[in-house]
């Protein structure tokens, strides 16, 4: 998948994800899965981005 086109539908400033649009703030995936590492997620602190890759 290329990085050069945004979703500007899915903002995103993580850099080193793999995903990550290259020169803008968007993620260049068509769609996340957004998850949690809490039993019972009350902030957005305990939300995750399942999609995320590590760049490399």
């Amino acid at each position: 998948m290329s990085t050069e086109r945004a979703n500007r539908c899915i903002e995103c400033s993580i850099t080193n994800c793999e995903h990550h649009c290259t020169g803008s703030d968007f993620c260049s995936l068509d769609h996340i899965q957004v998850g949690t590492h809490e039993a019972n997620p009350t902030m957005y602190e305990c939300t995750d981005c399942m999609s995320f890759k590590m760049k490399g």
